[in-house]
């Protein structure tokens, strides 16, 4: 399993996180302000604020 940092959009905290890889992710709770935080533009909160694309929405390209 890869990982990838997600950045929130609400406190800016930084976090590491393991990618999915069999299914999108569309929430998570931020380690810094402790906010539930959903995907808005897509599928998936790392293809929204993530350093990298889930590969389950991107066909296996983690780019």
């Amino acid at each position: 399993m890869t990982t990838g940092k997600i950045t929130c959009p609400e406190c800016g905290h930084k976090q590491k996180m393991e990618t999915p890889t069999s299914s999108c992710q569309a929430f998570y709770r931020c380690e810094g302000c402790k906010k539930i935080i959903a995907a808005q533009k897509s599928c998936c909160v790392f293809c929204d604020y993530g350093d990298r694309k889930c590969p389950t929405a991107h066909g296996g390209n983690n780019q």
